[in-house]
């Protein structure tokens, strides 16, 4: 016979294991979860699998991902102009989150797929910006911002809220792994190190503004509404954490001056979360 507190432990674990599962997976298409396989681009050897299947901190990661790289004015005219982001933003939300764990625990084959149907997307996106400078999703230094975007926000969000004491050498090796991703995609001059990913951030920012449009992508993002009532304070914490991770110089241009909680009971319940999710995939 299962101890009463056993039994209760495992009906909440698989309860969040359930709520997570049908947050990034479409459940009407069928979608499954993708599991490990270490015939992939990477390995359980590498920095990548460990960074990169923590829920929480790819949570907040992504979203603080989202809001740099729509600064650059040719990715957010893509996001525009080519996405039914005002309708579907938890769709968009779920198909890059479905990218990073197919090209990071999936076969090779299945993150070859990945990848070449994403480029294959690209090959439709271009358009002109409001200041008349044309503009394509193929562009090599643009998928260079797309890239070390995601990886700094990755990197950074799993350093706060799973590994404060990571060592230099082994960020280094995470940028390293995850250039075979970026490159791939077509990024060119892909950082390999964290040094050369913060660089490379500097060197972009001349290029970055907020205009409306910027705006409003970014309100719609951050207020979007949670898929249940059960999620929606899981979704406030991530959303508030991710405006944290923020550089304050991102956090300053989009006018967003930090999180609604203070800053240190927002990283307490960010890694109050943390440590709860990872006790129901445990």
């Amino acid at each position: 016979m299962i101890p009463p507190f056993d039994l209760i432990g495992r009906k909440a674990k698989q309860r969040l294991v359930g709520e997570v599962r049908a947050l990034f997976n479409d459940q009407e298409r069928g979608e499954q979860p993708v599991q490990r396989r270490e015939d992939g681009l990477f390995g359980p050897a590498s920095v990548v699998w460990r960074v990169n299947g923590d829920v929480t901190s790819m949570m907040v990661g992504g979203v603080t991902a989202l809001l740099l790289q729509m600064l650059h004015p040719a990715v957010l005219a893509g996001v525009w102009d080519h996405s039914n982001f005002r309708t579907d933003m938890l769709g968009r939300l779920r198909r890059t989150a479905r990218f990073i764990a197919v090209t990071s625990y999936g076969s090779r084959e299945d993150a070859l797929a990945v990848i070449a149907k994403v480029r294959e997307v690209h090959d439709h996106v271009a358009g002109i910006l409001p200041d008349g400078t044309p503009y394509t999703a193929n562009d090599p230094d643009l998928l260079t911002w797309v890239h070390v975007s995601e990886a700094v926000s990755f990197l950074d969000a799993w350093i706060r809220y799973a590994e404060p004491d990571m060592l230099l050498s082994e960020q280094d090796r995470y940028f390293a792994e995850m250039t075979v991703i970026g490159e791939m995609l077509g990024a060119d001059t892909v950082p390999r190190s964290r040094a050369e990913a913060m660089a490379l951030i500097e060197t972009m920012r001349p290029a970055l503004s907020v205009t409306e449009r910027t705006r409003e992508v970014a309100h719609l993002v951050l207020n979007q509404p949670a898929r249940s009532a059960a999620s929606a304070p899981l979704q406030a914490m991530v959303f508030q954490a991710a405006v944290d991770l923020l550089p304050r110089w991102a956090r300053q241009m989009h006018g967003l001056s930090g999180p609604l909680l203070t800053r240190p009971l927002v990283r307490a319940g960010t890694h109050g979360v943390a440590r709860t999710l990872r006790w129901a995939f445990s």
